[in-house]
């Protein structure tokens, strides 16, 4: 039996995967998460074979919650489920330790395959996504972004996405002086002069979806 902790901010997102998750009869549900916090308590209190993880919740998350995960529990598989196809943030995902990444678009099948891969000790990446980092590697404003924190390239896409310091505060549940500080040193590292200078890179690397 494979024990799994789901971690997603959304509770019908949750049940979905449950119910989907438990058609097979050697997997099961444990526990359930909607938070970073909640994931770090989760994993101190019980035993898990696999975390499927989101990697966009309130409080910690993405990459600074995988590696703080990596560094306490460094044998336990994790696999993203994002509805984030951009290359960079599955490079983000797969650097800080995440044993696979998958896209929430995908069928059933892919799931319930990609889980016992991941399980099992291998490793999973869809064909799509490898050929994206492929492309990605090779561009030469990647080495830039790389320069960017976790939460700072989440900051820049939030506000690439149009939405004030004030929203971004709100919905990352951190203060408007943290956001603030992520968006002037996202700025200082980019080279960036304006927030329009801002907005027109993420555009133009497909980043303000």
């Amino acid at each position: 039996m494979i024990r799994i902790l789901i971690a997603d901010d959304h509770a019908i997102v949750r049940s979905g995967l449950k119910q989907l998750i438990e058609f097979d009869k050697q997997l099961k549900v444990i526990a359930e998460a909607e938070h970073g916090a909640q994931v770090l308590d989760l994993l101190r209190a019980g035993q898990f074979d696999l975390l499927l993880l989101d990697m966009r919740m309130p409080g910690i998350c993405g990459e600074d919650l995988i590696t703080r995960i990596r560094s306490r529990y460094p044998s336990l598989p994790i696999l993203i489920l994002s509805m984030h196809n951009e290359p960079q943030i599955a490079q983000r995902a797969l650097r800080a330790g995440a044993n696979g990444y998958l896209t929430k678009d995908h069928n059933p099948e892919t799931l319930l395959s990609a889980i016992a891969k991941v399980a099992s000790g291998g490793r999973y990446l869809d064909p799509r996504m490898a050929e994206l980092l492929a492309f990605a590697s090779a561009e030469p404003d990647s080495s830039e972004l790389d320069q960017l924190t976790d939460r700072e390239f989440q900051v820049m896409r939030m506000l690439a996405q149009g939405l004030s310091v004030n929203q971004v505060a709100e919905q990352l549940v951190i203060s408007n002086k943290t956001v603030s500080t992520h968006k002037t040193r996202l700025m200082e590292k980019m080279g960036f002069s304006s927030t329009a200078d801002l907005v027109k890179f993420a555009i133009t690397h497909d980043l303000a979806e």
